[in-house]
């Protein structure tokens, strides 16, 4: 493969430690079909010099089969032949691109209604959700039904691209219509921090560069604002959570002592020397040490994947949870929940699924349908009898054994679990716990 199409290359900084300082931001793309995701993402990668020449060639040369006029930047994610064919997004594309001050995973999601089990997939790790609104249309259902899923799984930023403003003349008037229209949905859901951008992301104007004819918008184009979004104190460093994945023992005369415990930092900071407890049996020891891909470290947090090594014998098995003595998750028979339901079999109330939470699994039985969420309008319908495909709803779980959870609202990682469907093996649903009795 030959080298980006630009006569210089993008470099992370090195800290005095040899690690790199450069952020890694998830952000995942929203908004009805034909808004422009898919050639947002494109002009993304196009104008910060992230595309390979022989990308590059390939999208003029199919962009040339279809008599499209123009380069169209869409191919770079439309990876399907389907979607190629039909000019929308089906699946969940995910693309990967770095500046001098990032790193960004970006997760280009389904605009119709049909793919809201994708969009609830893509979304669901994601720091800053990006929803377009083609300027031509304004603010319809489905600009709303993302911007409540977004708040749904509590995605702390939302920025809305207000898109295709060239064919609109780059009317200011329209552009303060729709943001207006726009917040005010917004005020009645749990959006903290929402930003508003004019943009074409056919021209590239306020994309990377601000754009000359716009001059009335006095914000940051959207890369900008992307790469200076705080971002950090998203994460939650107050309650330490390791979800044991692994116990490490080599069985080898050179390390016949070695015992470690790997898995992924959930949330909180884990340091050497600190006071930790073994969840579920409530075996208190401390951290001896912390194993990185790098080498020791002096501590660990949220998403480091490292291995923890402990004081005492203490015994230590996978689904086990390693937290702070006098802060620790619920363990759990009991869950109300908010499942998004992913299957064409429906939900209903007596269903058994087998559930996977962290690194634990379980089995699960749908005690009662609370609720069926309507997410264009908010409105509750209680004589729900199930959960269709892409619904929403509130479920009451009991399991076979206990889990040990956070609500969603404090930590996502605790907070979320999937539904499995025995026979298959297939995810049937995706859910984010709101309440847990221990």
């Amino acid at each position: 493969m030959t080298g980006p199409a630009t006569n210089g290359s993008i470099t992370n900084r090195i800290g005095a430690n040899g690690e790199r300082l450069s952020e890694l931001v998830r952000l995942a793309t929203a908004g009805s079909v034909d808004d422009g995701k898919s050639t947002l993402i494109g002009r993304l990668l196009y104008d910060s010099k992230q595309i390979f020449e022989d990308q590059l060639e390939h999208v003029e040369r199919v962009s040339s089969e279809r008599g499209d006029g123009h380069v169209n930047l869409a191919l770079l994610t439309d990876g399907l032949r389907a979607e190629r064919e039909q000019g929308i997004t089906i699946d969940v594309a995910y693309r990967y691109f770095q500046t001098p001050r990032r790193k960004f995973i970006i997760a280009d999601t389904p605009g119709h209604e049909q793919y809201t089990r994708n969009m609830v997939t893509g979304a669901s790790t994601a720091d800053l959700a990006l929803v377009l609104v083609d300027a031509r249309n304004g603010v319809v259902d489905q600009s709303r039904r993302h911007a409540f899923i977004a708040s749904l799984l509590r995605i702390p930023h939302l920025v809305v691209a207000i898109n295709k403003m060239d064919l609109i003349e780059w009317d200011e008037a329209v552009y303060e219509r729709i943001s207006s229209e726009f917040s005010d949905w917004a005020a009645r859901l749990d959006i903290s921090d929402i930003t508003f951008v004019p943009i074409s992301a056919l021209h590239g104007d306020n994309v990377v560069d601000r754009s000359t004819r716009m001059e009335w918008y006095q914000g940051a184009p959207l890369l900008y604002h992307l790469e200076h979004v705080h971002v950090a104190s998203d994460r939650n460093l107050q309650d330490p959570r390791f979800p044991v994945q692994w116990v490490i023992r080599p069985q080898t005369d050179e390390h016949h002592d070695y015992r470690a415990y790997a898995g992924q930092v959930a949330s909180g900071v884990f340091r050497v020397g600190d006071e930790v407890t073994v969840q579920p049996s409530g075996r208190t020891t401390r951290i001896a040490g912390i194993d990185g891909y790098d080498g020791d470290r002096d501590e660990a947090f949220p998403p480091l994947s490292v291995s923890l090594r402990l004081e005492d014998q203490v015994d230590v098995s996978r689904g086990d949870v390693i937290c702070r003595t006098h802060n620790h998750p619920t363990p759990t028979r009991e869950i109300e929940a908010m499942v998004c339901w992913m299957s064409d079999r429906p939900l209903r109330p007596g269903g058994r699924y087998r559930i996977k939470h962290t690194s634990r699994t379980a089995l699960a039985k749908i005690e009662e349908l609370r609720y069926r969420l309507d997410v264009n309008s908010t409105q509750r319908d209680e004589r729900a009898a199930g959960l269709e495909l892409n619904e929403i709803g509130r479920v009451a779980l009991r399991l076979s054994a206990p889990l040990l959870v956070d609500e969603y609202r404090r930590n996502r990682v605790t907070g979320s679990f999937i539904l499995i469907e025995e026979s298959t093996n297939d995810t049937v649903g995706a859910g984010m716990i709101l309440d847990a009795e221990e």
